[in-house]
Parts: structure tokens; sequence; C-alpha cells
């Protein structure tokens, strides 16, 4: 069974320490959530796990099936099986997202077998139709320039269509619910549950509930001041969407 393993990490962005001791482990079927206020370090540990040059880790270790990653470029964790969604995907004029996902697909196989000679256009087309049909995507789409003049929650969309046609064995949500309405979230998560299996963990860093009204996760964090301070099941999450963080700020003062 695969295994993401965070012992102990810490990680400073422009020397200032932001990630202070987080341990985190996911095993493949498990979908982990972590919620807290704004600015505790959510999205500095999805990134310093995806190897952001932006973030130096001063600490710790990550191990992805007992493999050390975090001397590996952010390329090479995504070919280990390591997926992060962007909170804020980039637009790339003039790149399709057929053209994008097939060379992406491409560079997986090559690292895991360097005499692949790639996916043929035919194959890949098949796929792409595929894992499009089954997020409900319209073909057309598959000709647009990546993200160029999509709105947030098409950006988002592609997102999870790009974690469908990469298969990853963790795969790190940061925010995808940021920006969308209703609808939209409901289509991205309905996305999400679509490429669920035994196979895959899923991290979702979100900070609100509502996204969990749609993906039912397993365990609950809550990160404060750089650390996972409280860990439980669904339950968790509603009690923070009713009682806010107070409570949980009061318990690990009086810890601390």
């Amino acid at each position: 069974m695969s295994e993401l393993v965070i012992n102990n990490l810490c990680v400073s962005v422009e020397d200032v320490k932001i990630l202070k001791g987080v341990d985190l482990t996911i095993k493949a079927g498990e979908v982990h959530t972590i919620m807290g206020p704004n600015g505790t370090g959510k999205s500095t540990l999805s990134y310093a796990l995806m190897g952001h040059p932006s973030y130096e880790v001063t600490g710790g270790e990550v191990y992805l099936d007992g493999k050390d990653i975090l001397e590996l470029e952010p390329d090479e964790r995504s070919q280990l099986g390591l997926f992060l969604a962007f909170q804020y995907p980039v637009a790339i004029p003039g790149v399709s997202v057929a053209n994008f996902l097939r060379t992406a697909l491409n560079a997986h196989r090559k690292a895991h077998d360097p005499e692949d000679k790639g996916i043929s256009i035919p194959d890949f087309r098949k796929l792409l139709r595929e894992k499009m049909a089954m997020l409900q995507m319209e073909p057309a789409f598959a000709g647009r320039y990546l993200n160029d003049g999509f709105s947030g929650g098409e950006k988002k969309r592609v997102e999870v269509l790009q974690m469908a046609v990469l298969e990853p064995k963790f795969a790190i949500l940061d925010e995808t619910d940021s920006g969308l309405d209703i609808d939209a979230l409901q289509v991205v998560a309905n996305g999400v549950n679509a490429t669920r299996d035994s196979e895959r963990g899923v991290l979702i860093i979100t900070h609100y509930q509502r996204i969990l009204n749609y993906i039912k996760p397993d365990y609950v964090h809550v990160m404060l001041d750089g650390r996972i301070v409280e860990s439980d099941g669904p339950e968790l999450a509603l009690r923070l969407e009713e009682e806010g963080y107070g409570w949980v700020r009061n318990k690990y003062a009086s810890e601390t």
C-alpha cells in the first residue's frame, strides 16, 4: 500500500519560519483535509511538498513509498506519484489543454521507462475523451489554450482533469474550492470523487467546510502556527464551521 509520510517538517520563506514541525501520514485510499485560518502554513505545506524553490525546508523528512523526496526536483516528485492542484492555475496561451496533458503524460511514461516512445495520438485522444466524459466536460474544451480566458471553475476542472489523466498516487488540492460558486464547486467536487479510488491518497487544503459536503474526508486536521494541532474525523470540520477556531486556539495555547 502506498504511503506519504511527513515527519517534523519545518519550512521557511525568506528566513521566516512558516512550518514548525508538521507530522502527517496519508495512506492510499484515504482522504485527509487540513483546515485553518489564513497564514497558518497550509499552502506552504503544499508548495514545500511539491518542491517550490521559494520554500526552504529547514528540517524534517518526507517519504513517498519509503523514498525521500526532499532532494528531488518537482518533476521527479511528480513522476514518483505526487500531484498538486494549484489554488491559482497559470494560463499558458498558445498551448492547448490536450497538448499540455499529452506532454505531461509522456514525460511520466518516459521517466518510468526510458524506452517508452509515448502514447500515440489516437490512443491519447481516446483516453482524453474517456476522462473528460467521466468529468462531464465538453470535448471542445481540449482544444482551448490552457487556462487562457477560463473562469475560476473551468481552471479548477482542468486541474482535476490533469489529475485524472496522470493518475498520481497522492493528490494535493490546495484550496480548490477558492473562488467557486456553488454550481462550480459541485462540478469540481464530483470530478474529484470520480477519480477517487483505493489506490490514491488525497489531501484537501481548505478554509471552509462547504467542499466537504461533497467530498467526504476520512480525517480532518487543524493547522495553527505552522503545526497540526488537532485531528479527528469529519465531525471536526462541522464543529469548526459552527464554532470557528477560537476553541482550538485556546486549547493549543493551554498546551504550550
